[in-house]
């Protein structure tokens, strides 16, 4: 059930953004500032971009991660060990060969961070909002908008966006029921029009479900409240989502772990003498050592994210937009290691992560329309100031700790970290309509990002400042409209990634080698593409080629998971080139067939020295990314009754720089079926729904590099997989009041 800190935050949502709004007379909507019309496939736009409407999201398991339901567009790969994809230490998402951390995610253009797990400047989009909410997701694949708030999109952007209040009043409420107990209310009031025109929502969300293997919860809650008032042609909204998530950790393996003691095999929790024993060496199920299984690992995270943006028509000619948001976070990872024990039990100590986010920021922009260009300009400021320690804490025999629960009064810190970091971010744009058929959009940004850390307690850890600066990233497209069925798209971009707390992993005399040599990473990205469409089908075909330079790769000193110092190198430049195709074909008139095809060959460009050593790895695959995919999808609705098969074929990953071991391909399916039906008594909509995900409860290793990725692994024992979630069922009943 919901704690009483969710439903304040609900209450003073209401309030907030309550205040925002004075007693008007009712505002006649808009559509020049409500969603834009949704092209699948990005029909008139500069660039490749896709877009998966609400209902591919609500058509999925409620509670799916939404970057789980952009796994089927083209260019996109994705993996988690649970079936939700929410599980956030396995997450791994890539788009035309850049990784997670190089990707740009938004919600309501309000900046997300880069995905990371421990991440600094933001939050998973399953954590900033209840997927009922979220009214679509767009993705640019190659060349993300200019004035997207992110400065680690190397590659693509992910753009999510909310839903607005309904315009009537009315009360939504979901129950779903699953596979390993799971459970998962979902409640949403609407109340429609009030008297001064504007709309508000409010809803709560408590999921909670076991582990698909071993012991454990997931639980996660959330509460999300929206208000939007119009003003003639402009639009003020506002929210508050709130989030706390607790997760029990699934175990990293490698493929000798998994030959040795199966599929299945994961930690001793809750059994605290089956990890007592362990830690001094004494097996009984097969184990050979220490790090194949301890008592338990959990994430624990607490975020507020909130936000206001009026979008206001200052004349026929102008418009301006500005948003205010801030987010706070606080979290942790928690880790019961055997290499450190309590003092006087001598039992696994509970070692933790613990992270605190507060931030806070701007963006404005004006756009200005003048004949035949639009004329787009605007910053993005954002002041965070983030801390990070790493701490243990005793147990004893009889008392492990809860893994739900951040610990209190540490015996031993190993670093304490703050951080200020400072982003500021230009950028101005021109589209120009050259002819009704041809329209070409020119511009550029500039960004920039101080990082001042500052270690509290720690043993020469270094402090400093470390800048990240690009005055000139250009971006060119253009989009010809050769007749009404078919256009070509053509364009370029360059992109930063920031350095941001990566170089304070090693010592002080290391940091201040690297500080004044370390280059952000770069990358300019070429793309052409061919859009099609007819009376039942529509279609894509993109041409990629990108040039990666000055890849940042941390080099440790040691095991990862005992915490080594680490040092920050440029090792060279990576060059990728792909095809993305898809198309989707209404061949009947209840009948969808999706089918999508992408082809990527991103390589390593140059050998780097790991000190006085050579690493052969020019022309080598690049880790964890794919060569084919193959995503088909078969959607039948006709209003009342809906299907979809879903099926998705990835060639081998490499988690290696020399290719010498990999996760194998494999091929998934998963199945949705449900039946809707309106006007039912009080009822204006019941649907139910049931989805199999795995639907051959296929066994497969999914996430890659969850512990790093080696240099080189002939015999399959690095402790650095995750292996897929099996067969999964899930009953979803909601009405809508």
């Amino acid at each position: 059930m919901f704690r009483p800190v969710p439903f304040r935050y609900a209450a003073l949502a209401a309030a907030v953004i309550g205040a925002f709004v004075p007693p008007l007379a009712h505002a006649q909507e808009n559509t020049a500032v409500e969603t834009e019309a949704i092209n699948v496939f990005g029909r008139g736009q500069t660039r490749q971009v896709t877009t998966v409407t609400r209902e591919d999201i609500q058509q999925s398991a409620p509670g799916t991660s939404p970057l789980k339901v952009l796994d089927k567009v083209p260019g996109v790969h994705f993996e988690s060990a649970d079936a939700y994809g929410a599980y956030e230490w396995s997450t791994s998402i890539s788009v035309r060969g850049f990784s997670s951390g190089q990707l740009g995610y938004t919600l309501d253009d309000i900046p997300l961070g880069d995905l990371s797990y421990g991440n600094h400047n933001g939050l998973h989009i399953s954590r900033a909002i209840s997927s009922e909410n979220i009214a679509r997701a767009q993705i640019s694949q190659g060349t993300g908008a200019i004035d997207t708030a992110s400065t680690s999109n190397l590659g693509g952007t992910m753009q999510f966006y909310s839903a607005d209040p309904a315009d009537t009043f009315g009360v939504t409420a979901g129950q779903t029921l699953g596979s390993n107990s799971a459970r998962r209310t979902f409640i949403k009031l609407d109340t429609g029009r009030l008297e001064n025109g504007g709309k508000l929502n409010v809803s709560v969300m408590d999921q909670n479900s076991e582990k698909w293997k071993g012991e454990g919860e997931q639980r996660h809650q959330q509460v999300n409240a929206k208000y939007v008032q119009f003003f003639g042609e402009s639009k003020l909204s506002a929210f508050v989502n709130y989030s706390e998530r607790k997760e029990v950790d699934y175990q990293d393996l490698s493929k000798e772990m998994i030959s040795r003691l199966g599929y299945k095999w994961d930690n001793y929790y809750p059994d605290w003498n089956k990890a007592i024993t362990s830690a001094n060496g004494v097996w009984t199920s097969g184990e050979t050592s220490i790090w194949d299984a301890y008592y338990a690992g959990s994430g624990i995270r607490k975020d507020t994210l909130a936000g206001a943006t009026l979008d206001a028509k200052m004349s026929d000619n102008l418009r301006w937009k500005t948003t205010l948001y801030k987010h706070t976070n606080k979290g942790a990872g928690l880790w019961w290691t055997p290499a450190v024990l309590s003092p006087v039990t001598g039992t696994p100590s509970t070692r933790t992560t613990e992270y605190d986010i507060d931030r806070t920021g701007l963006m404005s922009s004006l756009t200005y329309t003048m004949g035949k260009h639009k004329l787009n300009g605007g910053l993005w400021y954002e002041e965070d100031d983030f801390s990070q320690a790493r701490r243990y804490y005793a147990t004893s025999v009889t008392n492990p700790r809860s893994p739900y629960d951040i610990p209190s009064n540490p015996f031993r810190t190993d670093w304490d970290f703050d951080y200020k970091e400072k982003t500021l971010q230009f950028y101005a744009q021109d589209t120009i309509t050259i002819s009704p058929d041809l329209t070409l959009n020119a511009g550029f940004k500039a960004p920039k990002v101080d990082v001042t850390g500052t270690e509290k307690t720690g043993a020469n850890r270094p402090s400093g400042t470390i800048t990240s600066e690009k005055s000139f990233l250009p971006q060119l497209g253009l989009v010809y409209k050769y007749d009404n069925s078919n256009e070509f798209f053509a364009g370029m971009a360059e992109n930063m990634r920031a350095i941001y707390t990566q170089p304070f992993g090693t010592t002080q005399a290391g940091f201040d080698a690297i500080k004044s040599n370390l280059k952000p990473e770069t990358s300019t990205t070429y793309e052409a593409g061919w859009r099609f469409r007819g009376d039942k089908f529509e279609g894509v075909l993109a041409l990629y080629h990108v040039d990666f330079k000055d890849r940042l790769l941390t080099i440790s000193s040691g095991p990862a998971i005992v915490s080594s110092p680490s040092i920050l190198a440029n090792v060279g430049d990576v060059k990728s080139d792909g095809l993305d195709a898809g198309i989707s074909w209404k061949f009947a008139p209840k009948w969808t067939w999706f089918n999508s095809l992408s082809i990527n060959k991103t390589e390593y460009a140059q050998d780097y020295l790991d000190g006085t050593t050579l690493r052969a790895v020019n022309g080598k695959q690049v880790v964890g990314i794919p060569k084919q995919m193959f995503k088909t999808e078969m959607a039948y609705d006709d209003g009342t009754w809906f299907a979809r098969l879903g099926g998705d074929y990835t060639s081998k990953r490499y988690y290696t720089y020399t290719n010498d071991n990999a996760a194998e391909a494999r091929w998934l399916w998963n199945l949705g079926a449900g039946y809707r039906t309106r006007n039912v008594k009080f009822l204006k909509e019941l649907t139910t729904q049931v989805n199999v995900t795995n639907l051959l409860d296929r066994e497969y290793i999914s996430t890659v590099g969850t512990g790093g990725f080696s240099y080189s692994d002939p015999a399959g024992t690095d402790q650095t997989l995750m292996v897929g979630a099996a067969r999964q069922v899930f009953l979803n009943v909601t009405g809508k009041f």
